[in-house]
């Protein structure tokens, strides 16, 4: 209750120039207020007291239906309806290719989970994706991609939301922060397929089974951080029955605006991991294909940058992006290569020491020029670069080709939630191979989708 001497002393010293009348006047109103509040409450004190004096009431007679009533609501700490985002991605294509049986990267072992392209039309991944906040601490997305009668689980994690100082830890399965476009679903690329880089590297992207813990920095310039230990069951490593973590990610993003029409991203990261008895196939020195068995480690470095350019912030009307990666990985430990003489192979179940450092990289820039109209270049160059099989020289190809790729795109989305793309490309990823592939493709969300990020 609200003391009137002090207020009165407040006026005063905020009203030095009030005349004597006027503060006698203010502390009879005040004493009058005062008066009046504590009648009400001696009233209020009063009838509650004979509310509780009188006795309970009489309970109906036996066989007297008692009136229905409602249970008394239980008190919650949160809510925690499923009422989640649900959004539903259709994704189709038309592909013109060459009748080519083995599609492959030169120089390159096949990666996993690398779903390609068929030729004529096909439907591709339809993805359906729910998020939700769960409480006041936590929030939960999936992500499920159905194909006919595949149905994978691409992401299914909780992350917290109240940690604070710049802190998010997000645990189950997730793709990994690492790089630039790893952390994007098919839907969000900007051609109708992946670049050679991510295919080498993991076939689309890699997802683990894991922890991750990110800090941003409270700075003006953007700085985040963050570390990843997981299950890493996903190519370059094998699932492998073992206690622990099977790899560990690191990475590092700095970015920020320049003037009010232009912001940029860089980032470094390191991915490392290990195989036990990674199955892969290419064609030995017969042009056979052979089975080969990998067990040893596998380090990456990859270096991503980014650069957006929209007229006064304003990305509506036009918009520029220019993205680049590039990628440095190792590989040391064994390789078997399965006797296939039989088939009229080379390979004897020789097992040798197995060495190779390659890398590669992709550039592309997008550009609408226009409402709801983009187009778009991207140019894909790998290096083989240096392998060593041991004995297995004797049965398994070395090669420096380095493999190339060039994409021209055009895309139309007459809203938000749908597009339409055309791309051809002059595909050199495989040696003594060159074809020119076109796509014609359609995405379309249905629901509430979440914004994409930088």
């Amino acid at each position: 209750m609200l003391r009137p001497t002090l207020l009165v002393a407040a006026l005063a010293a905020a009203f030095p120039a009030c005349a004597d009348a006027d503060l006698d006047a203010l502390r009879a109103e005040l004493k009058e207020m005062k008066s009046s509040y504590e009648a009400r409450i001696q009233s209020l004190e009063k009838r509650l007291q004979q509310a509780e004096a009188q006795p309970a009431a009489t309970p109906a007679p036996a066989d007297t239906a008692p009136a229905t009533v409602a249970p008394a609501p239980q008190p919650e700490t949160a809510s925690n309806h499923f009422n989640p985002d649900i959004s539903l991605i259709l994704q189709g294509q038309y592909a013109n290719l060459d009748d080519i049986e083995h599609r492959h990267i030169t120089g390159f072992f096949p990666a996993g989970h690398d779903h390609g392209a068929e030729r004529g039309f096909s439907l591709e991944h339809t993805e359906l994706v729910m998020s939700a906040s769960i409480d006041p601490y936590f929030s939960g997305y999936m992500n499920l991609a159905l194909l006919d009668a595949e149905v994978s689980i691409e992401e299914a994690w909780f992350q917290t939301t109240a940690l604070g100082n710049g802190l998010t830890l997000r645990g189950g399965r997730f793709l990994s922060g690492l790089g630039y476009q790893n952390t994007q679903h098919p839907h969000a690329w900007d051609f109708a397929d992946n670049n050679l880089m991510y295919r080498a590297l993991f076939g689309e992207a890699y997802g683990n089974d894991g922890l991750q813990l990110k800090w941003v920095a409270p700075t003006e310039l953007f700085m985040e951080f963050g570390a990843e230990v997981g299950r890493g069951a996903n190519f370059p490593g094998t699932d492998r029955n073992k206690n622990g973590a099977g790899s560990t990610v690191l990475f590092g993003h700095l970015g920020g605006d320049v003037g009010v029409s232009h912001s940029w991203r860089a980032g470094l990261s390191y991915l490392q991991t290990r195989a036990g008895d990674r199955d892969s196939e290419i064609d030995d020195l017969n042009d056979v294909a052979a089975e080969t068995l990998f067990s040893g480690s596998s380090k990456a470095w990859i270096a991503d940058f980014v650069w957006k350019w929209a007229p006064n912030g304003n990305a509506t009307e036009q918009n520029f992006k220019f993205a680049t990666e590039y990628f440095s990985r190792k590989e040391d430990g064994d390789l078997l290569c399965v006797n296939n003489t039989a088939t009229g192979g080379a390979c004897t179940d020789v097992t040798d020491r197995y060495k190779a450092t390659q890398s590669g990289f992709y550039a592309q820039g997008v550009y609408q020029f226009m409402p709801r109209w983009r187009t778009g270049y991207r140019y894909d160059r790998l290096d083989s670069g240096s392998v060593d099989f041991g004995l297995n020289n004797a049965f398994l190809p070395v090669t420096d080709y380095a493999p190339t790729r060039h994409s021209l795109m055009l895309d139309y989305s007459p809203s938000e939630f749908s597009r339409f793309r055309l791309q051809v490309s002059q595909d050199k990823s495989m040696e003594s191979v060159s074809e020119n592939q076109w796509f014609v493709q359609y995405i379309h969300s249905l629901g509430s989708h979440g914004a994409h990020s930088f």
